[in-house]
């Protein structure tokens, strides 16, 4: 796989396009992503730069991207920036590089063949209709059941501004108000207004945020329609949704980065949660507490049988 060619002299300019990934040990999949993002731009005739924080992998993942694709920017990282700070380190020298957009993608992330043919497509026909430069996330599916896994999101109600749930269509792009960045794209006026990722959030939250900022300067997000790649959900299990594990680990892992650390909950509510912005913060802690006492108070209570002797 190479850099799709690009434009005889005398050519109209094509769209430049510059990628943004962050990865920890899956060497495996990160090529695997890297060869369908290939695949995707030379679809959709553009430019294409892209550019890897590899955050200290030891399966050999930035050589093998810089002996497969010579042509990305391979960026070290320090070993514990984790996705959130890995993302917002390329995403600094991104926005050094002039491009009509960048993409967030995450390394699990295999696009289809007509993904960015179809992102930039309804971004261009969102900036028609309304004006406005728009967000355009890619909605992604589990290759086996065909679930929409990662998107956009809208909240379920405003005394539950946290609570999002998934929202897609295959017809027309949906707007949306919370994005995950396992595939985004962002028109440089979007950027260079927004900005980075804070690096404040320690793995999560940063683009959850970084779309309600950007909401919040007049800029409005949308799920694409159609899916435009695979991504496996996350698992549930061994995290502190876990009502299995016992009430000590699952407050170990609330508090752990890729819970909700404190410290990053605390800015994220502060920030976009509004006057009750205190309750917001403490009900999941709380929530743990609680479903944690419960569940042990259940493995402590003798069976009914026992009872009834």
């Amino acid at each position: 796989m190479s850099l799709p060619a690009r434009p005889e002299p005398g050519t109209l300019r094509r769209p430049k396009v510059v990628a943004v990934m962050t990865c920890f040990n899956r060497k495996a999949l990160t090529l695997t992503c890297l060869d369908a993002l290939v695949v995707s731009a030379a679809a959709a005739e553009i430019d294409l730069e892209a550019i890897v924080v590899d955050d200290a992998s030891p399966d050999g993942t930035a050589a093998a991207v810089r002996e497969r694709f010579p042509w990305v920017v391979v960026v070290p990282g320090s070993g514990s920036l984790f996705w959130n700070r890995g993302m917002h380190k390329g995403f600094a020298l991104a926005l050094q590089r002039p491009a009509d957009h960048y993409l967030w993608l995450n390394d699990d992330t295999h696009l289809v063949p007509g993904a960015l043919t179809q992102l930039l497509a309804q971004s261009a026909s969102l900036q028609r209709a309304t004006g406005v430069p728009a967000i355009v996330v890619g909605a992604t599916a589990e290759r086996d059941s065909g679930r929409i896994s990662y998107g956009g999101r809208v909240a379920r109600s405003r005394l539950r501004p946290f609570n999002f749930h998934l929202v897609f269509s295959e017809d027309e792009p949906v707007p949306c108000e919370a994005i995950e960045g396992n595939c985004v794209l962002i028109p440089r006026a979007v950027a260079q207004r927004v900005g980075n990722l804070d690096p404040a959030f320690e793995h999560a939250m940063g683009d959850t945020d970084y779309g309600l900022r950007a909401r919040q300067l007049g800029f409005r997000s949308y799920v694409a329609s159609g899916v435009v790649g695979h991504c496996s959900p996350n698992p549930l299990r061994g995290t502190y949704f876990d009502a299995s594990l016992p009430l000590a680990r699952r407050w170990q892992l609330i508090k752990g980065r890729k819970g909700l650390p404190v410290a990053s909950w605390r800015l994220f509510c502060r920030r976009h949660g509004g006057a009750l912005w205190p309750l917001h913060f403490a009900w999941p802690y709380a929530k743990v507490v609680l479903t944690g006492v419960r569940a042990g108070l259940r493995r402590r209570a003798p069976p009914a049988a026992a009872k009834a002797t």
